[in-house]
């Protein structure tokens, strides 16, 4: 059955208390490394934020179909896999960053969780926690239907959607 192309959630602006991007949110700011000993996935999520200041509470708050809004260099660090599957135990299903981590980006990938890069958190608060959006994967639009507002940013690679569609990169793999 394929995946929808387009999703519609719940937008959570990740900001400093002064409303300002967090950028530079490392792969121990997203899961500690104090909780490696986890290896269940259904089990990870309630982790998910526990080192970073101001959002230690995001997991209670979090809401399956939430739509991550991220600053620049997000996922840095080291190649913790468990800081993208913290994300898919939540039921997260897009993160939208100004900018990935290398190996984050492809861990993300390759796990089958939907992210793109567009630079669209700022201080005007075009986006805002709580706004309703509506994100086409393969066209890159996003729509903030609750301040009528539209970006555009490139959508996701054949690749990319093909192991997403297929649910990760094993699976895609199967289909070669």
């Amino acid at each position: 059955m394929a995946k929808p192309i387009e999703l519609k959630g719940r937008a959570v602006v990740i900001r400093d208390k002064d409303g300002k991007p967090i950028d530079d949110i490392d792969t121990d700011m997203i899961f500690h490394n104090k909780y490696l000993h986890i290896k269940k996935i259904e089990e990870m999520g309630q982790y998910t934020f526990d080192n970073l200041e101001g959002w230690k509470d995001f997991a209670k708050k979090a809401q399956k179909g939430d739509i991550l809004i991220l600053g620049a260099n997000f996922g840095a660090g080291s190649s913790r896999q468990q800081a993208v599957d913290c994300f898919i135990s939540l039921g997260i299903q897009l993160l939208i960053a100004k900018s990935f981590g290398a190996i984050y980006k492809r861990n993300a990938i390759n796990a089958g969780l939907p992210i793109l890069q567009a630079d669209i958190i700022d201080e005007k608060k075009l986006i805002e926690t709580g706004d309703e959006l509506v994100v086409n994967l393969q066209t890159g639009e996003i729509k903030n239907l609750t301040k009528n507002h539209t970006f555009k940013t490139e959508g996701m690679s054949q690749v990319q959607m093909d192991i997403y569609q297929a649910g990760n990169l094993f699976e895609y793999a199967k289909t070669l």
